[in-house]
C-alpha cells in the first residue's frame, strides 16, 4: 500500500474524533445563535441577548481583601479600577503581573530600543493615580489558565489570605471557575470584580461586530470549561 496514502492514528483521541466533537460544537453554538436571531425577530429577543452578555461576566460579592491584582490581559481597564478600589477603602495594595521581553522585544533591545513591558505600563499608570503600593508578580506565560496556577501560589509566598482579581468584564465569569478550581487545597481567598472600563458591553454586544465576535468567542469558552469541569 502507498504509505502516503496510509494514516495511522496513534492514540485515542485522534484527529477525526476532535474534528467531529468540534465540528458537533460548532453546529450547536450556530444552531443556538439562529434560534436567538430568530426570537429576536418575532420581538423580545433584546432581554436574551442582554442575557447571554450577563452570562459570561461574574457578579460577584466586594469584599476588602488583602490586595488587588490587576490580570493579566485587563490592561487600563483593570488599572483603572485598582485604582478605584484603593480609594474606595477595598484595599492597600496592588499586584500586576509583569511581561518578560519576547523575540521580538529581545531584538529592539538589542538594537538598543528602550522596552517598557506591560507590568511596567500598568505600574506607571497606577503610580500616576495615586496608588503608591504596587507590587509585581513573576511569570513565563500568558492566558487565565496560567493565571489561575500561578496566582495561589504567589498569594500564599506573600502571605496574603484574600485577593481580588480585576479583569475585563467579557471573560470574567471563565477566570472565576478557573480560579475555584486553582485555590483548591490552598487557604487563600481569591474573588473575581469584572471591570467596569472594559470595552465588552453585555447590554449592548451584539449592536457592534467586535462586540459580536467576543461574546460568541468567550461564550464557546465557557461552555466548552463547563463541559470539562461540570462541578467548578
Amino acid at each position: 500500500m502507498n504509505g502516503s496514502m496510509t494514516t495511522i492514528w496513534r492514540t485515542p483521541r485522534d484527529r477525526p474524533s476532535r474534528c467531529w466533537r468540534s465540528r458537533a460544537f460548532r453546529g450547536f453554538l450556530a444552531a443556538l445563535l439562529l434560534a436567538i436571531i430568530v426570537v429576536w425577530m418575532c420581538g423580545g429577543g433584546s432581554y436574551i441577548l442582554r442575557s447571554l452578555g450577563w452570562l459570561v461576566v461574574a457578579q460577584e460579592p466586594l469584599e476588602k481583601a488583602d490586595i488587588l491584582v490587576v490580570a493579566i490581559d485587563a490592561n487600563g481597564a483593570g488599572t483603572l479600577e485598582a485604582a478605584d478600589l484603593v480609594h474606595r477603602g477595598v484595599s492597600t495594595q496592588v499586584a500586576v503581573f509583569n511581561d518578560p521581553p519576547g523575540p521580538v522585544d529581545r531584538e529592539f533591545i538589542r538594537r538598543g530600543l528602550p522596552y517598557e513591558d506591560r507590568g511596567a505600563v500598568s505600574t506607571r499608570q497606577l503610580l500616576s493615580l495615586g496608588i503608591q503600593n504596587v507590587k509585581q508578580i513573576p511569570r513565563r506565560t500568558t492566558g487565565s489558565e496560567q493565571e489561575g496556577d500561578i496566582l495561589p501560589t504567589w498569594c500564599e509566598e506573600q502571605g496574603y489570605h484574600s485577593v481580588i482579581l480585576i479583569t475585563s468584564s467579557d471573560h470574567s465569569r471563565r477566570v472565576s471557575r478557573i480560579l475555584r478550581r486553582s485555590v483548591r487545597g490552598h487557604w487563600v481567598r481569591v474573588s473575581v470584580k469584572a471591570s467596569p472600563y472594559s470595552e465588552f458591553d453585555p447590554n449592548a454586544w451584539w449592536k457592534t461586530r467586535e462586540g459580536a465576535r467576543t461574546e460568541i468567542f468567550e461564550l464557546e469558552k465557557l461552555i466548552l470549561d463547563v463541559i470539562r469541569h461540570p462541578f467548578s
